[in-house]
């Protein structure tokens, strides 16, 4: 591998990794062999993967890389040109400038009301791929590329600081609180849905009559793990059944009754974008006496969420989707009304009221939302979080969702016009942002074929998932939907390779 531009002549050469994610990209594209560089690593993983599709691993010239700088015991003359950039292995798929052009017919009436064109230039991938995976992944933006050098650059700087780390923990809890209309003193950080949900769940009691968990066939399956996990603790759970790709608010009436304890809710279902009413649904649970949990992940960020006129008990969300965060942070609300009657079992110290008293022998729960802290709280992504959480806020839910729901329909519409099958409910006041598409064979191979395409979406069971943003334009609607077109034609012949 040649050295990296911004590393000083002298330095050690930085290293590509290859890995099996590389190699099923180089396979769906159809390649025959894998060019490496000196510096390259393969990881065995990638060895084994390409040994399966009968990928040949080839190494470049023995001297110096093409396009890169010599190695590190050249001759000083060397010094005398910077290194130039380096040379990607063969298995990435790179352009110089968005796949599609902005389409010039288009008018002042099919751009959002927004500055769309100012906020993509702040997200660099779109200037040379169409990204519609936002319900597994958001892109980097500056913003938070921005804040994660924060972080760092106070590390280095600082060694330890963390009376600023502990500020910016803070910080994000009160940007996540904005986007719910909470206050920050409501909101408990943790490191994943996982993590928080089964804190949740640690504070109940499940005893009879009133033990009983309902949840959805539409959670996604870490949330429905958790409360499985309690019933060696007297949790008897129930499942609401998912039917057409969804879930008409009178099943609740059939599965939530008086010795239901807690019902366990989505926003939006992760598999089609099916979009629950919940103002409808949480006075039914609270008429039974149930409490109600809200998993907001596949939605918060692309229509407003108000927990105090929803009436939710709890609400939970991670931050990698369309929050524009990373993973490795999760945001809990709980209504202030409940926190005093709560003692999570799992715990740790920032949890206590006082934590850095350092006493081990005092539970001291903190007397807000606070006591569903756990341990060290997580820094350098609760960095990140709040960045990509104030340009949710300052773009607006509201705005978003007006916009989505113009993109969800242009995206139903060109589907239907390709001859390909929609399995997302065709209400746009039904659906949240992802828009999914029934594809033939393996999905995930779909997936790396349409990313050799530049457009990246996301494989979920039988579907590929659509899932655009405020940043994504009409025209990369169609372009992504052709893109599929033609990676399908040829899976009729037995693949999707291009």
């Amino acid at each position: 591998m040649p050295f990296h531009p911004n590393s000083p002549i002298g330095s050690p050469p930085m290293r590509t990794f290859i890995t099996g994610y590389d190699i099923e990209v180089a396979y769906a594209l159809g390649q025959q062999e894998i060019v490496i560089g000196p510096y390259d690593t393969v990881t065995a993983i990638a060895r084994e993967v390409a040994a399966k599709h009968g990928l040949k691993i080839v190494l470049r010239g023995a001297g110096s890389p093409p396009g890169g700088a010599p190695p590190v015991n050249a001759p000083s003359a060397a010094a005398a040109a910077p290194p130039t950039p380096a040379a990607s292995p063969s298995v990435t798929v790179r352009a110089a400038r968005s796949p599609v052009g902005a389409d010039r017919n288009l008018t002042s009436a099919d751009r959002p009301s927004y500055d769309l064109d100012g906020w993509r230039r702040k997200f660099p991938i779109l200037q040379h791929h169409v990204h519609l995976a936002n319900c597994s992944q958001s892109p980097q933006s500056d913003f938070t590329r921005e804040a994660a050098h924060a972080y760092l650059q106070s590390w280095d700087q600082m060694g330890m600081d963390w009376d600023q780390w502990m500020e910016e923990i803070a910080l994000a809890k009160a940007e996540f609180a904005r986007l719910i209309n909470a206050d920050a003193s409501e909101i408990a950080i943790g490191t994943s849905v996982s993590e928080i949900t089964s804190a949740v769940a640690s504070a109940l009691s499940f005893q009879a009559p009133r033990n009983k968990v309902v949840v959805t066939d539409a959670e996604f399956p870490t949330v429905g793990h958790v409360w499985l996990g309690h019933q060696k603790y007297g949790a008897r759970v129930q499942f609401v059944p998912v039917t057409n790709g969804t879930i008409e608010v009178a099943e609740y009436d059939r599965y939530v009754d008086e010795s239901t304890l807690i019902t366990s809710i989505c926003d939006v279902y992760y598999y089609n974008g099916f979009k629950q009413d919940v103002d409808a649904i949480v006075p039914r649970i609270h008429a039974k006496g149930s409490l109600v949990y809200l998993d907001a992940y596949q939605g918060i960020g692309t229509h407003p969420i108000d927990v105090k006129a929803l009436d939710v008990d709890f609400l939970s969300s991670g931050n990698l989707k369309y929050l524009l965060g990373v993973p490795g942070v999760a945001f809990l609300y709980v209504k202030p009304q409940l926190v005093q009657h709560l003692m999570p079992a799992v715990t740790g110290w920032f949890g206590r009221q006082h934590p850095f008293a350092f006493d081990i022998h005092t539970l001291d729960y903190a007397s807000d939302a606070r006591r569903f802290d756990n341990g060290t709280p997580p820094v350098v992504t609760a960095y990140i979080a709040r960045a990509g959480m104030r340009v949710i806020n300052e773009v607006g839910p509201a705005q978003i969702q007006s916009w989505l729901d113009r993109l969800g329909q242009r995206c139903i519409e060109g589907a239907d016009a390709r001859g390909l099958e929609v399995v997302s409910p065709r209400d746009i006041r039904r659906k949240g942002g992802t828009t999914a598409i029934r594809v033939p064979g393996s999905s995930h191979d779909v997936e790396l074929a349409l990313r050799g395409k530049q457009v990246i979406g996301s494989a979920r069971a039988d579907v590929i998932r659509f899932a655009p943003h405020f940043f994504t334009r009409l025209e990369d609607i169609d372009y992504a939907l052709d893109r599929l077109v033609e990676v399908l034609r040829p899976a009729a012949q037995g693949g999707v390779r291009q």
